[in-house]
């Protein structure tokens, strides 16, 4: 008989589902069929059953956090049971061990995490049965049979094993030491709080951070621009002036000046320039993409979208979820022609199809063998669903999936690019900027034109003349960067810390290896927010002060380093092909852990905190927590105090007084000053970037005694 472990127990059922079949408690009998002619059992884990003994595993000294006790280093890594976990354990446990079984299926996802998962649980229960390897990109009937028909050998995947243990190891090693020795010299300090430190989240928390720093030390500057309208030979356009290629002018004054030299002058067109560019439809999906693109969208966050996508695998309607790859093999281009026949009975699409092109074999835009490494991208399988019969979230994955696959048949968009020169008095300079879409192509299948805001520029050609109708002049301020939404920040991971909003850019992603994988990006970003690391509000991305903190007391150090990972990351990968030692790369970790704890002692003599403001969660006040006095509260006689995310009254306990202001109001963070201004006055000065919907306005907050709450004052 034959014992097939998957990876969770929805994949186990979906497995078995075209044999006869009999439900037991955590397992299933599977009747002797063509690909188990004795029969067999079907089993699962439930995500990870097993996880990394804990320090005082290895020596009951380290339970206490001292810096005597570091490094950690175990001689050799453990693996124990989660304990929720244990009953589907001893199940497993005991299937593996029945005399019956005589060789093992491993049937968990295809990819580094689910060959650990189920080799870690054959490994713990001792058992050498032979294996074989079932390695599937969907979960339509026709896939999993054809994987039953083409298993792998055991040894086929091992290195991927030997990729995602050592990745794991790397993690505890270096999480264990860095967390402990950063936490314990900032409680030397006065910071009592755990201080989660990793080889991949603390340099991705350094990239927020850094933007942070850049938005809070911006200094925004006035500026004015001088824009002219001019009418030749009837036809009406608007230009802005430009010298030197620059446009913005330091001094009001001159800029008034401008306007007086150019009003109802003679104006003359000295040059047209016009580009035709190509735009080539954008890749297929992989899952950083397609997170990006559903938190630019739908202001999804990146694990929301996974779990959205794990969703539509498992009812076997697209392709392998945690894929990093943009291409397909020829095998699956064969399979389009189905896909896209049966998409088209959809009303959703059936204006779309059939597409120009029938085929894309012959594409190496999107099929190349070459590129395609564990899995190829994410699309829709032959077992094609009406989204209508989908939840609101899973149709809105799904769509974009399907939709990144229909435009692929597409061909380029052609947009022409226009610039007019247009000078006043034979002086000025005014430049005028515009659009005029030749052929719409894939655009039609993925870009919505009626949110296109570019100028539409009038015929114009080069020595008309007209004159200037109105000119005036417009202010502005300097804005500082942006904060990175969670689109944006699995970009920046992938990317190692160079921020490319642009999918066609392809070259250099390929050339840039990033922090974590497909697989871990989404987990991380969720960690840093339940580690009190970062806040996302309205989709933007905030450092927390515990990052602050311990993203300056590690400063320079290598731990913070997007550049040092990527690399560790290309270290790893080559692992998993089975072209770099574990052991040497495990060696190198032991040495890096060993100079994190050396860099953060000898830094932490020069740390200084005195003008800190922190608040340690579910703890008792320390000198550094957050109770400093704003204000008095406007409901009792107590103190307003910063508690963290919002300010509150100090007698909360007391009485139960129930004051608090949020410091995020509509989007917008409120400052300290902004907070007492409120509290003293009873009014603030009047903020701007208050957002509701898409719209952004500006408004005073103030304090009505008669409904004993803040309103806005416009």
């Amino acid at each position: 008989m034959k014992l097939l472990i998957a990876e969770k127990p929805d994949q186990g059922l979906a497995l078995v589902s075209q044999f006869k079949t009999i439900k037991k408690d955590g397992y299933i009998i599977i009747e002797p069929n063509k690909w188990f002619p004795k029969g067999g059992f079907c089993t699962w884990a439930v995500g990870h059953l097993l996880q990394l003994s804990a320090p005082e595993v290895y020596n009951p000294l380290w339970k206490k956090w001292t810096l005597t006790n570091l490094p950690l280093i175990p001689d050799k890594f453990q693996y124990e049971v989660v304990k929720s976990k244990w009953k589907q354990y001893q199940i497993i446990n005991r299937l593996l061990k029945n005399k019956e079984v005589t060789e093992i299926i491993h049937g968990g996802d295809a990819g580094r995490e689910g060959e650990l998962i189920v080799r870690s649980i054959i490994q713990m229960s001792g058992v050498k049965k032979p294996m074989k390897r079932l390695w599937i990109s969907s979960l339509t009937p026709k896939a999993i049979l054809s994987g039953f028909d083409q298993l792998l050998n055991e040894e086929d995947t091992r290195n991927l094993y030997y990729e995602a243990y050592t990745r794991a190891c790397a993690d505890w090693l270096v999480g264990m030491n860095a967390s402990r020795v950063y936490s314990i010299l900032l409680k030397e300090k006065g910071i009592s709080d755990v201080f989660s430190a990793g080889r991949v989240q603390t340099p991705t928390l350094a990239l927020v951070v850094k933007r942070e720093v850049e938005i809070e030390q911006f200094q925004s500057k006035p500026f004015w621009e001088v824009i002219a309208s001019f009418m030749m030979n009837g036809k009406e356009y608007e230009g802005k002036w430009e010298k030197d290629n620059h446009s913005r002018l330091d001094e009001e004054e001159v800029a008034q000046k401008i306007v007086a030299f150019c009003y109802a002058k003679k104006a003359k067109i000295s040059k047209v320039n016009k580009e035709r560019k190509k735009y080539e439809p954008p890749l297929l999906f992989n899952l950083s993409a397609l997170q990006a693109t559903a938190n630019s969208m739908f202001k999804f966050s990146p694990k929301k979208t996974l779990d959205i996508l794990q969703k539509l695998y498992q009812k076997g309607i697209v392709s392998y979820p945690r894929s990093d790859s943009n291409y397909v093999t020829k095998g699956e281009a064969e399979t389009f022609p189905q896909i896209l026949e049966k998409l088209s009975r959809i009303s959703e699409y059936s204006k779309l199809l059939p597409p120009p092109k029938n085929t894309l074999i012959n594409n190496k835009r999107f099929v190349n063998d070459k590129k395609v490494t564990d899995h190829y991208a994410i699309i829709p399988t032959e077992q094609v669903k009406n989204p209508s019969k989908l939840s609101e979230d899973e149709k809105k994955i799904y769509d974009l999936v399907v939709r990144r696959l229909i435009a692929a048949h597409y061909d380029a968009a052609l947009i022409d690019y226009t610039t007019i020169t247009t000078l006043v008095d034979q002086r000025a300079t005014f430049i005028s900027k515009g659009k005029q879409l030749v052929n719409e192509g894939w655009r039609k299948v993925l870009v919505n034109q009626g949110e296109d805001k570019d100028v539409i520029l009038p015929l114009l050609e080069e020595g008309e003349q007209g004159e200037v109708t109105k000119v005036n002049v417009k202010e502005g301020k300097t804005q500082p960067p942006k904060r990175y939404t969670e689109g944006q920040l699995i970009t920046l991971m992938k990317t190692a810390g160079k921020f490319i909003d642009d999918e066609q850019l392809e070259k250099v992603l390929k050339k840039t290896e990033g922090l974590g994988t497909e697989a871990t990006r989404a987990g991380i970003i969720t960690m840093l927010k339940d580690r009190n690391y970062i806040e996302v509000v309205k989709n933007q991305v905030y450092a927390t002060k515990k990052a602050k903190i311990l993203i300056e007391a590690i400063d320079d150090n290598i731990l913070a380093s997007p550049e040092m990972t990527a690399k560790w990351e290309l270290r790893l990968g080559e692992i998993g092909q089975g072209k770099a030692s574990p052991a040497t790369f495990m060696e190198q970790t032991k040495r890096l852990s060993m100079k994190i704890i050396e860099d953060a002692t000898n830094k932490s003599k020069q740390w200084n905190f005195k003008d800190l403001e922190y608040e340690v969660k579910g703890k008792t006040t320390t000198k550094f927590t957050t109770s400093k006095v704003v204000g008095k509260c406007k409901l009792c006689d107590g103190d307003v105090i910063d508690k963290g995310k919002f300010y509150g009254c100090s007698n909360y306990k007391k009485n139960s007084c129930g004051f608090t202001i949020s410091k995020f109001i509509l989007g917008k963070k409120l400052t300290e000053t902004t907070i007492k201004k409120l509290l003293t006055n009873g009014k603030t000065s009047p903020l701007k970037g208050f957002k509701k919907g898409d719209k952004t306005f500006s408004a005073t907050l103030v304090w009505d005694e008669k409904e004993k709450k803040v309103s806005f004052e416009f």
